[in-house]
């Protein structure tokens, strides 16, 4: 199962307490004060980790603790410092303090770590307060409290391009072919319930790069219709969106209200996706009068100001020019995929 929110409590490793004792040595009567300091509070950290894909962990366990300070002893022994307890998270997460919304850490790399709870620091033991007019003082501190929070943890996807569309508009058939994601592939709505990601490899000089497939949007997504707002944080990072029609749809307002209808939600959830550099796919060209419908729609969708291309996901027609556009567009080499219609694929 698919696990990209969760919340957890952390509790950072008390400090030990001080120690009250006295130097008791033979012919030493006066030894003086000898407690030692209580040892630290351990530290609670989150690391990513490129091994992990889902919070899915989390869902089992939510509460963690690291360990306190050991107290001081006498002859001036410092206790022992507890241990720092390090969660790990996949690559993506965001964590956020649950009670103020702040966010403490952006875990993008692999290996990233962050301090979220402070171990509470050890109590000083009697020596630490001798002095010329108290040589044997009957005080100690006790050791600070470690920190304690609760944490909401977000996994956003790591991915260049975000691949958005209704249900069935053909995604999870994209991504299989101009990658080697193996995603589930079937003739009714939402068969994808959780992203899907697949590395993307251009031809020639242009570097890879991640293609995110979310589960189909519908009206409504952005208020928590269908799967789309469950999942349309995953396409926040992205930098470039393809948004995949259906060029044989027949229904009332067709294709381009399919458009209408993703930008809108997409727009709703976060204005600033709608100024990304983005492509336009009319999908399955293949199927019977929809190369024809492709072209006309190409014309009012250029009209408009966006960058289009007619593909076919089944077949592989038009897809290496989408592969190398998209690569383009993330290399920096290209305008921003907007006021150019191209339709490479419909012609011949």
């Amino acid at each position: 199962m698919f696990i990209d929110q969760a919340r957890i409590n952390v509790k950072a490793g008390d400090g030990g307490h001080g120690s009250i004792a006295f130097r008791r040595e033979k012919f030493i009567p006066y030894g003086g004060p000898a407690g030692g300091d209580g040892g630290k509070g351990g530290d609670i950290w989150v690391e990513a980790s490129a091994s992990l894909i889902t919070l899915r962990d989390f869902r089992y366990q939510r509460h963690y603790k690291a360990d306190r300070g050991s107290h001081g002893e006498g002859s001036k022994r410092t206790g022992r410092s507890g241990e720092d307890l390090v969660i790990r998270v996949p690559v993506g997460t965001q964590i956020r303090d649950a009670e103020t919304g702040d966010i403490i850490a952006d875990m993008v790399e692999d290996g990233q770590r962050a301090l979220v709870a402070s171990g509470g620091r050890g109590g000083r033991g009697n020596a630490r307060f001798a002095t010329p007019t108290d040589r044997a003082p009957r005080r100690a501190e006790d050791g600070a409290l470690g920190e304690e929070k609760t944490l909401h943890l977000e996994l956003k996807l790591l991915a260049d391009v975000g691949l958005v569309g209704l249900p069935n508009a053909g995604k999870s058939s994209f991504l299989a072919r101009v990658s080697h994601a193996a995603p589930k592939i079937a003739d009714y709505p939402f068969t994808t319930l959780s992203p899907n990601l697949g590395l993307v490899e251009p031809s020639g000089y242009l570097r890879p790069f991640v293609l995110a497939d979310i589960p189909g949007l519908i009206e409504g997504a952005h208020a928590g219709a269908g799967l789309g707002l469950q999942f349309l944080r995953h396409i926040e990072r992205t930098r470039v969106l393809l948004y995949i029609v259906d060029a044989s749809a027949d229904d009332e307002g067709g294709p381009l209200e399919a458009l209408t209808t993703v930008r809108s939600e997409v727009g709703l959830h976060n204005e600033d996706l709608l100024t990304r550099p983005a492509l336009v796919l009319l999908n399955k060209i293949d199927l019977p009068d929809a190369r024809e419908q492709a072209r006309s729609l190409a014309a009012e969708l250029e009209r408009r100001g966006y960058e289009v291309y007619a593909v076919s996901a089944a077949t592989g027609e038009g897809i290496d020019a989408v592969v190398m556009r998209t690569a383009e567009l993330l290399a920096g080499s290209a305008g921003p995929g907007l006021n150019v219609s191209r339709m490479e694929s419909t012609n011949g």
